[in-house]
């Protein structure tokens, strides 16, 4: 009997153990970065959107970003933006100009669009590239720059998801090098997309700087932008609310068979019809992000309000009312009634950033435009730049033109 106790109490014992041992995390589980002892003489520790404490220095001199301007953008409203020395997208470098054909016989053509993040700091664009969408990072050249830190923003088209086996390889291959890296997620990083990322994002980035207090202020002016929108519609009943289509005329789509590309329920596009603007997406299949469809499927879709979006190219009203690929789309009530408008040209469109009220604001004034007649568009961006980036008037326009938005003027 006493044996047989023993023999008990030592099983017992052995399980205890096994079972202790099975509440630990799994290695999945656990951040790929150990938590940073922020009393290190010269460093500090950033809790980033991945939830991993990264120790990074104080005094930031050299700075790489993999962004496609969300970083380098609040970077330029803090002032820190010299720290920069490598950069890993095009689209924040380029100039750009966009080209297509009128059934009257004559192209159109809109030249010196940009990034505004390259009109106001054109150092950028000269700045040494580590990598581009659907280009690999290229850690040679970003061990060359020896960078105090990367600012690694997911969302955006060159790495787009946090459960992407080419983002997680990036991300430790990054971290093999002993290189600091503190990464953001992007609105359309999480499985339902918000403006609220983009407030950590900026929160995020202010600490890395110490400039907590300016990520505060700036937070708090973009969601006011688009929280007086939400309030000025939130009484709206749902049989009064438009229905609103944001279209992307990508010739990949054409070149696919397709007219088009939407987006479902889920992505931060469907986020600013309904949550923002509280009116009807169009379009509403989950988790449908840059979708092609057919002629005869927007047709059949026929939504009252159309706003046209960045999509490999710029794509104005005039474009889906002349050119001749577009014709078999002039039965769409928004086209016959005259109501279709266009976002601003967003380089890279993949993900939003600083910007991203004026998205809201255009989607706003086309659905509702009685409720906001009070609001001249071509005004109210340059109060926007203005207060965005801390410049002035002059400067305001020249961001406005960058942009393409000048159709706003006198309309």
């Amino acid at each position: 009997m006493n044996k047989n106790w023993q023999l008990v109490f030592t099983i017992i014992v052995i399980v205890a153990l096994l079972c202790a041992g099975c509440t630990q995390p799994s290695q999945s589980e656990k951040t790929s970065v150990k938590p940073a002892d922020s009393s290190t003489p010269g460093y500090k520790t950033v809790i980033d959107s991945r939830g991993v404490a990264v120790k990074i220095p104080t005094d930031i001199k050299r700075v790489v970003t993999i962004s496609d301007g969300l970083v380098e953008g609040v970077m330029i409203r803090f002032g820190v933006q010299d720290t920069l020395v490598g950069v890993g997208s095009s689209c924040i470098q380029r100039n750009f100009t966009y080209t297509f054909p009128s059934v009257k016989g004559k192209n159109v053509t809109y030249q010196a669009g940009m990034n505004p993040v390259l009109y106001l700091d054109p150092k950028i664009g000269t700045l040494p590239r580590i990598g581009e969408s659907s280009v690999a990072i290229n850690y040679e050249t970003l061990a060359g720059l020896k960078p105090d830190l990367v600012i690694l923003r997911l969302g955006d088209c060159t790495l787009r998801y946090p459960d992407d086996e080419n983002v997680k390889k990036t991300i430790a291959t990054i971290e093999s090098l002993n290189i600091h890296l503190v990464v953001t997620y992007g609105p359309n990083a999480y499985k339902t997309a918000t403006v609220s990322g983009i407030s950590d994002e900026i929160r995020i980035i202010g600490e890395v700087f110490g400039k907590e207090a300016q990520a505060k202020t700036l937070s708090q002016y973009l969601e006011g932008q688009v929280n007086m929108i939400r309030e000025r519609t939130r009484n709206i009943a749902d049989a009064k609310k438009p229905s609103v289509l944001i279209l992307g005329l990508s010739p990949t789509a054409r070149t696919q068979g397709g007219a088009g590309q939407v987006f479902g329920s889920g992505t931060i596009e469907s986020f600013f019809i309904q949550d923002l603007v509280n009116a009807k997406n169009s379009f509403n299949e989950s988790g449908a992000n840059f979708k092609t469809l057919s002629a005869e499927q927007i047709l059949a879709n026929n939504p009252d309000k159309i706003v046209l979006c960045t999509a490999n190219g710029y794509h104005p009203p005039m474009e889906l009312y002349e050119a001749p690929y577009y014709q078999n789309l002039q039965g769409l009530s928004a086209v016959k009634n005259q109501q279709v408008s266009a976002l601003p040209w967003t380089p890279c469109n993949c993900g939003k950033r600083l910007e991203y009220p004026i998205d809201v604001m255009v989607i706003a004034k086309a659905a509702y435009p009685d409720k906001f007649s009070d609001i001249q568009l071509s005004d109210w961006l340059l109060q926007f730049y203005e207060n965005l980036y801390g410049v002035d008037e002059t400067t305001a326009k020249q961001l406005r033109s960058v942009q393409w938005m000048d159709w706003t003027v006198g309309g």
